[in-house]
């Protein structure tokens, strides 16, 4: 009997160990940096392009002020939490290469739709929060704008 529980044990195990990573990528602070700051290929990337984006990822209700948009591939930015990282601050990490990005800023007015933006389009490091290897905060505290 004990030998037959053997491969059952193994493959127990084997789930245990490869679980946390696939749950990692449905971790919801991830997801929402995504939303929040992830444009793999912008199109434009004027004050159409910060409005269109601001609204569709739900960042309008009400006018969010400021928001950067990181264009590239989503390994290289996790890789921030890695090897493409060095730490910054205090729990924060920096990006060893530059990226590509849109800074979207509300251009005042009323805090309700439709909300207006400036944008400005960069090549600049980033800087950002990681959890258990993901990124899940955007400090805005460091793009000038």
């Amino acid at each position: 009997m004990e030998m037959s529980l053997r491969p059952l044990l193994s493959v127990f195990v084997l789930g245990l160990v490869s679980t946390p990573s696939t749950l990692a990528q449905d971790d919801p602070r991830y997801t929402k940096f995504l939303t929040q700051h992830y444009d793999a290929k912008p199109k434009g990337r004027d004050a159409r392009y910060c409005e269109s984006m601001m609204r569709r990822r739900g960042l309008t209700s009400p006018c969010k002020e400021v928001n950067t948009f990181i264009h590239g591939n989503k390994g290289s930015i996790k890789a921030i939490c890695g090897a493409n990282g060095s730490p910054y601050g205090e729990n924060l990490r920096i990006s060893q290469s530059p990226f590509q990005i849109t800074t979207c800023k509300h251009t005042g007015g009323s805090p309700r739709p439709p909300c207006r933006y400036r944008a400005s389009a960069g090549f600049r490091h980033v800087v950002i929060a990681c959890e258990n290897g993901l990124p899940v905060h955007f400090d805005e505290s460091f793009i000038s704008l």
